[in-house]
């Protein structure tokens, strides 16, 4: 099965109130433990590449791996480019065989955003390549991605008619409270989601698929995992599932999931190390890593996102 745009996958996860997981990925064995699970769960997924991953494995590699996970499961599967910074980077992931692109201009002004935005549209689209946008920034840091919380700001419901409009883009990720990264909330912050936001976008754009970034709940097993065999991960607070499992149930349709993805699999590497420290060999370690993140993504998909048995 060859790659899938997102636009069909969109269409039927907002029709039966599920989310598609967008999960990160950097190597083999995230990419194996991903298409697994979801092949397990018979649920459609995004793989998705930050501009951090492609500079840490290189684009032919990661759109390989992805081509041979697509061989090995025939799952619908989109490949995605997260966070692209400019119109260069989404046009090379475009001509590089990727089926969805994500312009990120949101640290631009609105006219800025709208005229960045709908120039990659007008290419991705000639191309048969959907294309993700974004008004509002998360705070946090992921990657190149690197937003203070004083200059984080929640997306103005106001502005999305006419920047959709405008752009002519398929999705639109906004800004409701998710962060970036393992350190979500200060100790003791409650974790809050502005769903009066979100209701307020989907009656002004219906049946348009809306995507939440920085949505990793932060599983306390994994971390716990982590300081116990020596890490220091104290205070990682992420978002609870139960407010995931609402947004996917509206408009959201696209779920993005990268942190915790790297928590699981460092939880295996470490756990295993601190009880066998005489094993050097990759394969020793990174296998039961690889069974973490399975299992990780294999909860999301039936307890989170809604999307076993939708592929």
């Amino acid at each position: 099965m060859p790659l899938v745009s997102t636009k069909e996958m969109f269409e039927k996860a907002y029709k039966g109130g599920y989310a598609i997981g967008a999960f990160n990925v950097n190597n083999m064995e995230i990419v194996q433990a991903i298409t697994e699970a979801a092949k397990e769960e018979n649920a459609p997924i995004i793989l998705q590449v930050s501009a951090g991953a492609r500079k840490y494995a290189k684009h032919i590699y990661l759109v390989k791996l992805v081509e041979a996970a697509l061989e090995d499961t025939n799952l619908p599967i989109a490949l995605h480019l997260d966070h692209g910074a400019d119109f260069e980077t989404c046009k090379s992931c475009i001509d590089g065989g990727f089926s969805s692109v994500m312009i990120d201009g949101s640290h631009h002004s609105f006219k800025d955003n709208i005229e960045l935005t709908k120039r990659v549209v007008e290419y991705a689209h000639k191309h048969n390549v959907t294309v993700e946008g974004e008004l509002g920034q998360l705070a946090g840091i992921e990657d190149d991605v690197n937003v203070s919380a004083e200059n984080a700001s929640y997306t103005q419901p106001e502005q999305v008619e006419e920047f959709v409009k405008s752009t002519g883009v398929d999705s639109l990720a906004i800004a409701i409270g998710t962060s970036h990264g393992a350190f979500k909330f200060k100790p003791g912050q409650k974790p809050k989601l502005r769903f009066d936001i979100l209701e307020e976008v989907e009656k002004r754009l219906p049946n348009f698929p809306i995507v939440l970034h920085g949505a990793s709940s932060v599983i306390p097993k994994y971390v716990d995992i982590i300081n116990k065999n020596g890490g220091k991960m104290a205070d990682a607070i992420g978002i609870p599932e139960d407010m995931l499992r609402q947004a996917a149930k509206m408009a959201v349709c696209k779920i993005n999931i990268d942190s915790d993805l790297r928590l699981a699999l460092t939880a295996g590497i470490r756990e295993h190390l601190f009880a066998h420290p005489d094993h050097f060999d990759p394969r020793q370690y990174l296998s039961p890593a690889r069974a973490y993140v399975k299992e990780l993504v294999k909860a999301k998909i039936v307890n989170v996102l809604g999307s076993n048995g939708k592929a």
